[in-house]
């Protein structure tokens, strides 16, 4: 190993969210009083705010009723979908093995500890490292998706044994459900059916696997604080156990799983390629005292140099909709969004043009 090399490794010590105290949360994980949870504050899901779709008729002859209520569904933020085409083994063998990895001991995982955000596969606590002033109880294994696989699947973990093929299997079916929920929201926004694939350049995905581990006391710290998505879309198994949580109205609700579903959540590229028709969701995990969880999000959205601007045909002056973003390339806003904390969505603010 070379010395910058071995400048972008990260002690795996520093990973831990708590060290050997197990009953007070360390200091450095605690919010200021203003900036906590209040989860005695938190609507459940299950009261109905957050639709959930069958997809079963995507493709069929109720193509067109699917696709209105995923319209109505965009311009909430978020919804959970069911009968998405994901087999529930494969969801169910991704899960084991990400349980799995961060059940080995921690030197199985050192070659992972990289700073250097454009590893193909790193494992991390600090979105940006070195700023927060507050660490965030999880830690995270995120890995390239770029296709073919071939280019990245080699830098990802060799261990548990089937890890590798399970997950590249994983984000394979994942990005093809994608794609569909892709041409259905074009389709939504009465743009053509490859619109948002064509504006994406040669797209870009990417899957996280979040662990959060138990922790004494919740109304202290967050998995990860509020902040919308930088990309077009969010796909999410959050397992069987609620912890994403999402601002709605004012108010924080608690997502609650649903069997082998996904959640799907608006990110700030739609936000600005819809014009403001559909609202990136802000969101939030939170953690909890009686057990570990895991979730695996998977973000897709536009390669680097892709052009990202309002579309057209959405921009209409007289009719009230004029341009609320000025047009940009991808890789400016990716630059505003990793030099600053996860915080609300004060990046998407920085593209909005002053309307009078």
């Amino acid at each position: 190993m070379d010395s910058n090399e071995e400048n972008h490794k990260i002690r795996p010590a520093r990973l831990s969210c708590n060290g050997p105290n197990k009953t007070e949360v360390n200091p450095k994980y605690i919010l200021p009083p203003s900036e906590r949870p209040r989860l005695a504050e938190v609507v459940s899901s299950s009261e109905g705010c957050i639709p959930t779709l069958d997809l079963t008729g995507l493709d069929g002859p109720q193509r067109q009723g699917l696709i209105a209520q995923i319209k109505q569904s965009c311009e909430v933020g978020v919804f959970q979908i069911i009968n998405h085409g994901v087999s529930e083994e494969l969801m169910e063998n991704m899960m084991e093995v990400s349980n799995g990895f961060f059940k080995m001991p921690v030197e199985d995982h050192a070659e992972l500890y990289i700073e250097n955000p454009k590893a193909t596969a790193r494992l991390y606590t600090s979105s940006i490292v070195g700023k927060e002033k507050v660490c965030n109880w999880r830690e995270i294994l995120r890995l390239s998706c770029q296709y073919p696989l071939e280019q990245t699947i080699n830098s990802w973990p060799p261990k548990p044994q089937a890890f590798r093929d399970i997950a590249a299997k994983y984000c394979t079916e994942v990005r093809a459900l994608i794609l569909r929920i892709l041409t259905a929201i074009s389709e939504a926004l009465g743009l053509d059916p490859d619109y948002l694939s064509k504006c994406m350049g040669t797209h870009r995905q990417v899957m996280a696997v979040n662990y959060y581990p138990m922790c004494p006391n919740p109304e202290l710290t967050f998995g990860i604080p509020p902040h919308s998505d930088p990309t077009v879309v969010t796909v999410l198994q959050q397992g069987d156990l609620s912890g994403l949580q999402v601002l709605k109205n004012g108010k924080w609700i608690a997502v609650e799983p649903i069997p082998n579903a996904f959640v799907v959540n608006v990110a700030d590229q739609l936000e600005v390629i819809s014009n403001g028709r559909f609202r990136s969701v802000e969101h939030r995990a939170v953690t909890n005292s009686t057990k570990a969880r895991i979730s695996i999000p998977t973000f897709y959205g536009p390669s680097t140099d892709a052009f990202i601007a309002p579309a057209k045909s959405l921009v209409i002056e007289e009719c009230g909709h004029p341009a609320l973003y000025r047009g940009f390339i991808f890789e400016e806003y990716l630059k505003k969004y990793k030099s600053q904390e996860l915080k609300s969505k004060t990046v998407l603010d920085c593209f909005k043009i002053n309307i009078e």
